[in-house]
């Protein structure tokens, strides 16, 4: 873990509670389905939970975040309520949309997450175009877009990050690397040692950090945030972590060999900055105790409130088709 002493007590332990948040509410959801309590589909991103705390801290309630849909640990991040994105999950009223969007289509605006995407590399340009808006609305927002690695081999990924760099847009571009896009080893999709090196082919700033550490991703993502509120253009920022699920809820991972799985463990974010936090002297295990304890509650409040609300309206099928007005620095 790199040196705590940046941080405070205070932003530390949020951080931790947003993985906690993240890491409760995807096991409860996992445990819903496999008991067969509920029927849904998601896709997992648990051993990813540190880039969610450092994205949690380095951005502004304001700024924008574009995800995927394998997001719910990014829209804890967002604070997105949590009934809102389990009620999505489930399919009912008190959902982030309604209940129309499901796992793969959470937005939530107010909260500044303006996207989840099933198509992959499709958030990058949205992305753009987020940061487009906010240099003419003369706003100093800055958009973060997260993706796997996978993205990065599509044409969609390179336009974003070319047009970005060339107009030096406001936007951070977060690549969770998990080392497997959907079921496919990253060294058999790209040449290149690291994500990130594609950032010199368009005159951009480009950085990796062990992303099980929330502590040197923040410092990482926080640095692009700042340079791009300040004018200087983009920054891709590639969290190297894994993912200790399938692709999807029920992928029996066969392609993962068992060494590197069990590898990957050894350094779960969960344990091992709960452990760097244990050394911080303002912080104690009755703290950190209790931070678990309220995330694991809050979770299962928020999955008995979506399982207990209605399924949405018929009328919701004509709703949110098209934009009924337009208002000025709304976008």
């Amino acid at each position: 873990m790199s040196d705590i002493a940046q941080l405070t007590s205070s932003q530390l332990s949020s951080m931790y509670e947003v993985m906690c948040k993240s890491q409760a509410l995807e096991l409860r959801i996992l445990k819903g389905m496999r008991s067969g309590e509920f029927a849904t589909i998601i896709w997992p991103a648990r051993g990813q939970e540190a880039v969610a705390g450092a994205l949690s801290l380095a951005l502004r309630p304001d700024d924008r975040l574009i995800t995927t849909y394998r997001g719910l640990h990014d829209h804890v991040a967002k604070g997105v309520p949590l009934v809102e994105i389990a009620g999505e999950v489930l399919g009912t009223s008190v959902g982030a949309c309604n209940g129309k969007g499901g796992t793969m289509h959470i937005a939530a605006p107010e909260q500044g997450l303006m996207m989840s995407t099933g198509i992959v590399g499709s958030g990058l340009p949205v992305g753009v175009g987020l940061a487009l808006a906010a240099r003419f609305q003369k706003s100093d927002r800055v958009t973060a877009v997260t993706f796997g690695d996978g993205a990065t081999n599509t044409g969609s990924f390179h336009e974003a990050v070319n047009l970005a760099a060339t107009w030096k847009l406001p936007v951070v571009f977060v690549c969770q690397n998990n080392l497997y896009a959907e079921m496919t080893p990253v060294e058999e999709t790209m040449a290149i040692p690291h994500v990130a090196d594609r950032a010199k082919g368009v005159g951009m700033p480009g950085v990796t950090v062990d992303g099980n550490d929330p502590v040197s991703t923040y410092l990482a993502i926080r640095e692009a945030v700042d340079r791009a509120r300040a004018g200087e253009g983009p920054t891709l920022v590639e969290a190297v972590t894994f993912r200790f699920e399938g692709h999807y809820a029920g992928d029996q991972m066969k392609y993962i060999p068992a060494e590197q799985l069990e590898e990957a463990r050894k350094h779960d974010p969960m344990i091992t900055f709960r452990e760097t936090l244990l050394s911080h002297p303002e912080i104690t295990e009755e703290q950190l105790a209790a931070i678990e304890a309220r995330a694991a509650q809050e979770v299962d409040e928020a999955v008995e409130a979506a399982k207990a609300a209605p399924q949405p309206d018929a009328a919701e099928i004509e709703r949110d088709v098209y934009a009924e007005r337009l208002v000025a620095g709304n976008v």
